[in-house]
């Protein structure tokens, strides 16, 4: 039996000294002045024990890790026909390339990508006006994070809009291949949503309903169908860390999706949710230091989902 008490206060010690901590997500402004001294980890357990380390109750944005609600909700009001409008393929390239776009003739590679994310938001849209569509996604993950204190950070959200034109331009390109029905209002719903502000603890909390074969721990009444919740780790495993998944895979071998803002969520199925939050990202965009968390916590606790 690991002792997960004594492995946090060890890993966020070995974060609290590390010298490369990666480069904040400066092309956003919002996320620019963050401190990237910060490092938070939150671990709970399938009975439902939480461990924790660090910062892990200082609120981050979470920028795309939210796309893993979103697609969730996406699945309930479409079910299967979201695959004929985003793949499920890993992209092999940046989380914003316009290229591989147009080679696929505006069907983005898998929905965690920027261009993939879009057209989830597009789905969540539906026919309903973006606030409606925004404030459907915040309740769901308050919802499954049992946390009523979860917000949006308006000011992330303004510096999204106002800097996000290579997403204005993926989503002008998907829609002149009839891929997107709505392109401001998706952005809106978009931005707002990469702008949802949570802390470790809270992400980790929102995971549970993945761990536990999409039933919610509370009531064990099911949020997606364990087919559902298993298909959406195994697009975290090979799509969630954009043209580094198969690196992260390889080291730390969890599903996982991460943000520019610095966070992770990860899932051991049937065992833990994990969030780690350190804003310094690698060259990919991923958090560098939580990432190295994440590969130290799986080899210390055999949770790989390739380990027997």
């Amino acid at each position: 039996m690991v002792d997960l008490a004594g492995l946090i206060a060890e890993i966020t010690a070995h974060a609290a000294v590390a010298v490369d901590r990666g480069k904040v997500a400066d092309y956003i402004p919002s996320l620019g002045g963050v401190d990237p001294k910060h490092f938070g980890i939150a671990i709970v357990t399938a009975d439902g024990v939480v461990h924790k380390g660090g910062d892990a109750d200082m609120s981050f944005s979470i920028q795309s890790v939210s796309k893993v609600f979103a697609l969730t909700l996406a699945l309930g009001k479409v079910g299967e026909a979201l695959w004929r409008r985003v793949g499920v393929e890993p992209s092999g390239s940046a989380f914003n390339s316009v290229v591989q776009l147009e080679a696929e003739k505006g069907i983005p590679r898998n929905p965690f990508i920027n261009a993939g994310a879009i057209v989830v938001s597009d789905v969540v849209l539906g026919s309903s006006e973006p606030r409606e569509a925004i404030g459907d996604i915040l309740r769901f993950i308050r919802f499954v994070s049992g946390d009523e204190s979860v917000f949006i950070d308006g000011a992330v959200a303004n510096s999204e809009a106002q800097t996000g034109f290579r997403n204005t331009a993926l989503a002008n390109y998907m829609r002149s291949f009839d891929n997107l029905e709505h392109v401001a209002e998706a952005l809106r719903v978009y931005f707002h949503q990469c702008a949802i502000a949570m802390s470790c603890t809270q992400l980790a909390l929102a995971g549970r309903y993945l761990m536990l074969e999409g039933r919610h721990p509370d009531t064990g009444r099911a949020v997606v169908t364990a087919q559902r919740a298993r298909r959406i780790m195994a697009l975290m495993l090979t799509c969630g860390h954009y043209d580094g998944s198969g690196e992260f895979a390889f080291r730390v071998g969890i599903p996982g999706k991460s943000g520019v803002g610095g966070g992770i969520l990860a899932i051991v199925p049937g065992k833990a949710s994990i969030a780690v939050w350190s804003p310094g990202l690698n060259k990919r965009g991923n958090s560098h230091l939580g990432s190295e968390a994440l590969e130290r916590l799986a080899a210390a606790t055999k949770w790989s989902v390739f380990t027997a």
